[in-house]
C-alpha cells in the first residue's frame, strides 16, 4: 500500500506509482498551458480530473472546455494540450496507465504489451 498527501505546488509532479498505473498532479498558471501539438504518451492512457480552475484541452486538433468536475480520458498517442483560460491555477489529478514519467518527470518509453 502506498499513500501520499497531496501539495499542489506548481507545475507537473509525479505522486505515487507502481509497475501498472502512475498518480500525478498539474497545475498551470493562468494563460499557461502543459503539452502542445507533438505531446502524447506512446503507451500510456491518461485520465485527466479537474479539482479547480478553468481551461481547455485540445485532442486531436479538436477544443474540449475543462472546468471543476470535468474527466477527460486522453488515450495513448493523442495528441494533447491543456490550456488554463481562467484567472486562477487549473489545478488537475492525472492517472497513467501503464505509468509514463519517471518519478522525476521524464517520459518513459512506451510499454510493451
Amino acid at each position: 500500500m502506498k499513500r501520499k498527501a497531496l501539495r499542489f505546488g506548481k507545475g507537473f509532479r509525479v505522486a505515487i506509482s507502481n509497475p501498472r498505473a502512475q498518480a500525478a498532479q498539474m497545475v498551470i498558471a493562468p494563460g499557461e498551458a502543459e503539452g502542445g501539438p507533438r505531446n502524447r504518451h506512446r503507451g500510456a492512457d491518461q485520465w485527466l480530473f479537474v479539482l479547480s480552475g478553468t481551461g481547455v484541452a485540445k485532442v486531436n486538433g479538436r477544443r474540449f472546455p475543462l472546468r471543476e468536475g470535468v474527466l477527460m480520458l486522453i488515450e495513448h498517442r493523442d495528441q494533447h494540450e491543456i490550456r488554463n483560460t481562467g484567472r486562477a491555477p487549473l489545478r488537475t489529478l492525472n492517472f497513467y496507465n501503464p505509468p509514463a514519467y519517471t518519478a522525476a518527470g521524464d517520459e518513459l518509453p512506451a510499454a510493451k504489451p
